[in-house]
């Protein structure tokens, strides 16, 4: 083989050994940048879990101050119910916990409720540190609720709704069902319904024409002044006269100037020539 051959064979295996690193040197960037990114990653996933702790923190706190109100929207909702199948009694803070299953809370959420939640719920009455439900209308009976039904019938106050009667009366339904046709139902436009007093002493027939007669004359336009004129015209009296009649202040007499001249009867007319008068003193010629 030809020796210049060689020498340029060797001195290429001279180069080839000689730059091992240089090759290498990808590989070693390569694990220097994986090891790089290793803390990059644990940077990120303890930034993540800080995030974490936060939202988790807001979340406790949302849940801490829904969880009080919820808490007492459970406790009314339940002296409603309990006041409904005719448990009136009052209970102490402890029962109602312990009736509601709410014995988890926390000293300053049971502060709140004794302090400012259930004392200032229109719908709980607070007597003696003990609690009770308040309704709207506390009715014992059946026979508590035809009274208030008559009671505002007679004053114009109209009717009651239902769902005031069922949440202050003790198994309304059943007692509604036993009054029967001594309770009048109306329902409203919204679809609520309204219990009214039935007073069978109301209860008359009309004539047919006289019905067709009101019907006809439109009063809409007509104030009561002019209803009242028309009224005088044709002979008719209003209601207004017949009602009772207002009382005048009384006047106080007026003090009258000066002093009134006192007058006498005179008496023995038929000494008239005789007897003298000295009311206004002695004459002056004797």
């Amino acid at each position: 083989m030809d020796p210049a051959l060689l020498r340029e064979r060797e001195l290429f295996k001279k180069r080839a050994l000689s730059t091992p690193a240089v090759e290498k040197r990808p590989a070693s960037s390569d694990s220097g940048s994986h090891k790089k990114k290793k803390p990059k990653v644990e940077r990120d996933s303890s930034s993540g879990t800080k995030h974490g702790s936060d939202s988790t923190n807001g979340i406790n706190i949302k849940t801490s101050s829904g969880y009080k109100f919820g808490c007492l929207a459970k406790i009314v909702n339940y002296m409603k119910t309990r006041h409904q199948n005719g448990d009136t009694h009052f209970l102490t803070l402890d029962e109602i916990l312990d009736e509601t299953k709410l014995l988890d809370i926390g000293m300053k959420q049971k502060q709140w409720l004794m302090n400012e939640a259930l004392v200032s719920n229109p719908k709980i009455e607070v007597r003696d540190a003990t609690y009770g439900f308040k309704p709207k209308y506390n009715l014992k009976d059946k026979k508590a609720l035809l009274r208030l039904l008559d009671k505002h019938g007679q004053q114009g106050l109209g009717g009651i709704l239902l769902d005031d009667v069922e949440e202050g009366l003790p198994n309304a339904a059943k007692a509604i069902k036993a009054l029967g046709d001594q309770i009048i139902f109306v329902t409203r436009p919204d679809k609520k319904k309204i219990l009214f007093y039935n007073d069978k002493h109301c209860q008359f027939l009309v004539d047919e024409e006289f019905q067709k007669l009101w019907r006809s004359v439109p009063v809409d336009s007509i104030d009561e002044e002019k209803i009242e004129e028309y009224l005088k015209k044709q002979g008719i009296s209003s209601m207004q006269e017949t009602g009772p009649k207002k009382v005048l202040p009384v006047q106080k007499r007026k003090k009258q100037s000066g002093q009134r001249k006192r007058q006498f009867k005179t008496h023995n007319n038929h000494l008239a020539g005789v007897l003298e008068d000295y009311s206004e003193g002695v004459p002056a010629n004797k």
